[in-house]
């Protein structure tokens, strides 16, 4: 039943956050703050021990420090430093440096699509598309949400929560 908890959870919270960020440019705060409360008893019940926890924490931590400073100056959304800083609760500082590289490098080719995307004229059957619509338009952002759920989603399977749960 863990197993299939820790497949399902956290895969599923990710997946909604890529898809919230695409159709709406948000990401709900509820789904960070249910990412948060849930990582404790999963980390628990899967028998990540105190001291494991409190790294984990403190990779959160670290991540919402630099993500907060990167939104303050306007380069990043205050849903994307949120999540990103759930996701590294989750993660932990072992496998952290490879979802920053994964992300970095998914966002920059998100960046690249939408700046192509804005290009292009939309076909007919499209234009009332309004997340479509919004993704378009030069004012508005990069719905980098999807690259740090799907750079999640990599990475997850190695971690440190994911094979203490296989492992019992």
């Amino acid at each position: 039943m863990l197993e299939i908890t820790l497949l399902v959870v956290f895969p599923v919270l990710m997946a909604y956050a890529g898809a919230s960020d695409l159709l709406t440019m948000t990401i709900p705060n509820r789904l960070s703050i249910a990412l948060v409360v849930l990582f404790g008893p999963l980390a628990l019940w899967c028998g990540l021990d105190a001291t494991t926890i409190l790294v984990h924490v403190a990779a959160g931590a670290a991540v919402l420090a630099v993500t907060f400073g990167l939104f303050a100056a306007g380069w990043i959304g205050g849903g994307d430093a949120k999540l990103a800083a759930a996701t590294a609760l989750w993660l932990g500082f072992d496998t952290l440096p490879d979802y920053l590289m994964l992300a970095a490098i998914a966002g920059g080719a998100l960046t690249l699509a939408v700046l192509a995307l804005r290009l292009a004229p939309l076909p007919l059957f499209a234009e009332s598309w309004s997340w479509l619509s919004r993704l378009k338009d030069p004012k508005s952002g990069v719905p980098y949400g999807i690259a740090l759920a799907g750079a999640a989603l990599a990475v997850y399977p190695h971690t440190r929560i994911w094979m203490d749960a296989l492992a019992h």
